[in-house]
């Protein structure tokens, strides 16, 4: 049955091309179609407001063989899988009819890999040609109209009810429906584009990239590259976006992506957008100025940002949803911008710095310096505000790998090896330390004592101390990983725990953030022994 439903899809994807409900705009008719339904700002740029305001992981599974299928653990997935074939088969029927945008692209902008894509978008609601005005200034132009590409059917109208995603990795396949939140889209050719690169022999990474230029204990200019993960409100594009306040003369970022890249054995990371499509929310001038400016630039465009009668866009608003965004352009970085997406491989650097950042209010350092094995656990663990439990997880921070976690975490684990003497990992805290919370009988959370929080000028000023090597590194009284002593710019005994909590209260809280960690990691078959005997770093 798995493969005829597969052959069915094949074929249907086979046969859309030539259909006469498929038709092609150029990117300027569909920005003008796209901008009737648009709030105009003051900025001279667009807002558009969707139903449908985040991603609907519970509702996406992946279909094809083993080596894909999504562990449906929810009742709601088993019952989208068991009804996969009859929701296809109306879905091939509903395509012979509707209308079709065809809109074609590319994720990354390389002769390495850049895999070519389409979107067949119905527009039987018009309002929706705004998703492909996003995907076109999101991803590059395509440059092979014909041969193999990645196809995603995305059919907004269909009934809420029924609303799904299905991916068939194995055939380069997402069918998008009953939804018309952007990210699907984006994040339908992302995955695909990861697994692809998965059979490449690549890693496909959500992480951001940069370059930074610091000067060395030696006093000379390094040339170093930055991956940096985290998952949403972790400030991984916060940082990204920084200088961190490399200001001698030489010293400087250069930033090249976002949210996914593709690394090769060779250490380099090859970049998939042009647009980077950022949360909005307390976006201002004084913390964020370069995101600010990036997202207040006609070039940018606006999405589910609650904009005022005047045009006004009200970043701090969360009436509509807490989950504002915006896709500003490369460009609109300025000089901080890189001339290439890509990181070039290790070979052309003096190093790599691999940060993974959390965002979590008790007892997790601001700053640890990982050994390999650590950062394999790192990886694997996306620890998010409220829970480091198996609900939270997405590996490696990322809602788009598909296939084993065992898979991926061991062939990051092999390629940091294999390059350890020139890359540094690291785990780094954004939020803070010292929170006290009570939880009473019916849940409710009572605060005792509020955290102390890390503002994004002392982590910039970590991230500096670890470019630069200036960071007086020190065994941590209570976790088993190296904790900064000294960091130029920052009080470090702000941090210590034992400012916060008595030694009691350090040691349960460290005991339950392991047990939840041990608990996910033994759960995940084809583990590394060497990466296994780490998690309780």
């Amino acid at each position: 049955m798995q493969q005829i439903l597969l052959d069915e899809v094949r074929r249907a994807i086979a046969e859309l091309p030539n259909q006469p409900n498929v038709y092609s705009l150029p990117a300027d008719e569909i920005r003008r179609r796209a901008e009737e339904f648009g709030t105009p700002t003051v900025f001279g740029n667009t807002n558009w407001v969707s139903t449908v305001k985040n991603r609907s992981a519970a509702l996406t599974v992946s279909l094809g063989s083993r080596k894909v299928t999504t562990d449906v653990s929810t009742s709601k997935k088993r019952d989208i899988t068991k009804h996969a074939a009859e929701t296809i088969r109306v879905l091939h029927r509903y395509l012979r009819n509707a209308p079709l945008l065809r809109v074609d692209c590319s994720v990354g902008d390389n002769p390495h890999f850049a895999p070519e894509c389409t979107m067949y978008l119905s527009t039987y609601r018009r309002e929706t040609a705004r998703l492909a005005h996003k995907v076109v200034q999101t991803l590059f132009p395509s440059l092979r109209p014909d041969g193999r590409r990645l196809t995603l059917v995305f059919i907004p109208e269909w009934q809420e009810k029924d609303r799904q995603i299905l991916v068939f990795p194995e055939l380069g396949v997402t069918y998008v429906l009953g939804t018309d939140y952007y990210g699907e889209a984006k994040n339908a050719f992302l995955r695909m584009a990861m697994w692809r690169a998965k059979l490449d022999g690549m890693l496909g990474l959500h992480a951001g990239t940069k370059i930074i230029r610091a000067v060395g204990p030696d006093g000379s200019i390094r040339r170093l590259g930055m991956l940096l993960f985290g998952k949403s409100a972790s400030g991984k594009t916060t940082h990204i976006c920084s200088d961190h306040g490399l200001d001698l003369p030489g010293e400087g970022v250069e930033i090249a992506q976002d949210e996914v890249v593709f690394w090769r054995t060779d250490g380099a990371a090859l970049g998939s957008e042009r647009g980077f499509y950022i949360k909005t929310e307390g976006l201002s001038p004084d913390a964020h100025p370069l995101l600010h400016h990036a997202a207040t630039s006609p070039n940018s465009i606006l999405d589910n940002v609650m904009v005022d009668y005047q045009g006004n866009a009200c970043f701090d608003d969360r009436t509509l949803t807490a989950n504002g965004r915006a896709i500003i352009q490369r460009s609109d970085l300025g000089d901080l911008a890189s001339p290439s997406i890509d990181l070039p491989p290790l070979d052309e650097l003096d190093g790599l710095i691999v940060a993974f950042m959390v965002r979590k209010y008790t007892v997790i350092p601001v700053a640890g310096r990982l050994t390999d094995e650590q950062a394999a656990i790192a990886f694997l663990l996306a620890e998010s505000i409220d829970s480091i439990g198996p609900d939270a997880k997405e590996i490696g921070g990322s809602p788009l790998l598909v296939g084993e976690p065992a898979d991926e975490a061991n062939a990051f684990y092999e390629l940091i090896k294999s390059h350890e003497s020139k890359i540094g990992c690291y785990m780094l805290n954004t939020g803070g330390v010292g929170e006290l919370v009570d939880q009473g009988l019916d849940g409710a959370r009572k605060m005792q004592k509020k955290v102390t929080r890390v503002e994004i000028p002392e982590m910039s000023a970590i991230i500096r101390g670890i470019a630069r090597d200036t960071i007086k590194w020190r065994e941590d009284p209570n976790w088993m990983v190296e904790t900064p002593e000294f960091v130029d710019g920052l009080d470090v005994a702000k941090f210590d725990l034992d400012r916060h909590y008595d030694q009691a209260r350090i040691d349960f809280l460290i005991a339950a953030t392991r047990l939840e960690r041990a608990e996910h990691i033994e759960s995940i078959a084809g583990l590394a022994p060497e990466i296994k005997r780490s998690v309780e770093f």
